[in-house]
């Protein structure tokens, strides 16, 4: 049996009639830079993440970027974040000329621990990035609290969390900003590379908006330097289409985790300490990933793909040891949980389309190399 880390040929099969028309449409009107499919995509998740206003970018990357450009965040400046996330949170904080600042993780859920922020507040800070990571909501409501007492701005990394939910409210919607990513892989996937900026803030939403198209309004009459950040039509024909299946291929990956804990504790494997389980503190995670901690992880990986069981790492260098960042100073020790993380995390199979078969596979595999 072949078990796929992420099958997306399978979530195109079930959907092909619905997608296969609007991407002729696109095609038919010739209209592939912004217009009406995009406006029309941007209220529909808008809504969906409980904000008022939506504004659909070229990645989750450029959302990052973007947010951080229309806050005027850049050289001298300092952005508070963590060090095991995927590269874009820090290299977008980077590529404005600030220093991404580093806070470890909680060492259970692997989001940035609130009771380390304060102390690395000082008079450049500008910004705060928790990254709700693996799908799972970073706590804010101490974030949110910090940063009103220091008037910085939050801008939620929800790349991997479209849907998660924090005491009743949307990732996204916390913040001043919220950043999506609908890169292929994640909950809500596009055909290509696309991204999303929310806001509760009309002033904020206008700037995006003209910091997407090279701070352009009207055309040709630039007030500002932006860039080439505009959705593509036929990106967000194709995301329109996928949002109104996300909250049942997102019940299918809650579903998904929920029978790894019973197959996984039911192994022997939770006993013996050799495997633990994701930690769930969050009411609503989304499992973008289902990432479990490991002993002798790396052999593992091998023996998985021995038997054709598709896993990743992520991530195996934190940030603060990025060769790219090495100007920065860290050494090994600075982020321990953040580096044990590195060591131990492993994601298996959890997507929609995941059968109760090849979740018994995956985890008699895992058992089998352990006994």
């Amino acid at each position: 049996m072949k078990v796929p880390l992420l099958d997306l040929q399978a979530q195109y099969r079930a959907i092909k009639s619905e997608i296969d028309p609007v991407v002729a449409e696109v095609f038919d009107s010739q209209y592939f830079i912004l217009g009406p499919r995009v406006v029309e995509f941007e209220k529909a998740v808008a809504a969906y993440c409980g904000c008022a206003h939506a504004c659909g970018v070229s990645s989750g990357t450029d959302a990052l970027l973007m947010a951080l450009m229309a806050e005027g965040i850049g050289a001298g400046d300092e952005v508070i974040t963590s060090p095991y996330t995927f590269f874009a949170t820090a290299g977008s904080i980077a590529r404005t000329g600030a220093r991404p600042v580093f806070v470890d993780v909680d060492p259970a859920t692997c989001n940035i621990d609130p009771a380390l922020i304060a102390a690395k507040i000082t008079p450049r800070t500008k910004a705060i990035m928790p990254v709700h990571l693996y799908g799972q909501s970073a706590d804010m409501d101490p974030i949110v609290k910090l940063a009103k007492k220091h008037g910085l701005v939050i801008i939620e990394d929800a790349c991997q969390a479209i849907g998660t939910e924090y005491n009743g409210r949307r990732v996204g919607s916390i913040g001043d900003y919220g950043c999506f990513s609908f890169f292929p892989s994640k909950n809500l996937g596009g055909a290509g590379d696309g991204g999303l900026v929310t806001t509760n803030d009309s002033r904020r939403a206008a700037k995006l908006n003209s910091l997407r198209n090279h701070g352009m309004e009207p055309k040709y009459y630039h007030k500002m330097i932006g860039g080439n950040f505009r959705l593509d039509a036929l990106q967000a024909a194709v995301l329109n289409v996928k949002l109104k299946h996300l909250e049942s291929w997102t019940a299918a990956r809650r579903a998904n985790a929920k029978r790894y804990d019973v197959l996984l504790e039911n192994s022997g494997l939770l006993k013996k300490g050799i495997v633990s389980l994701p930690a769930v503190v969050r009411e609503r995670h989304i499992f973008n990933q289902y990432v479990i901690r490991a002993d002798r992880r790396d052999d593992l990986i091998a023996h998985l793909k021995k038997h054709d069981i598709g896993c990743e790492v992520y991530y195996p260098v934190p940030l603060h040891l990025q060769e790219c960042f090495a100007h920065f100073g860290h050494k090994a020790g600075d982020f321990p949980v953040s580096e044990k993380a590195a060591l131990e995390t492993l994601a298996l199979p959890v997507y929609p389309e995941l059968t109760d078969e090849q979740a018994r596979f995956v985890v008699d595999t895992v058992a089998s190399f352990y006994a």
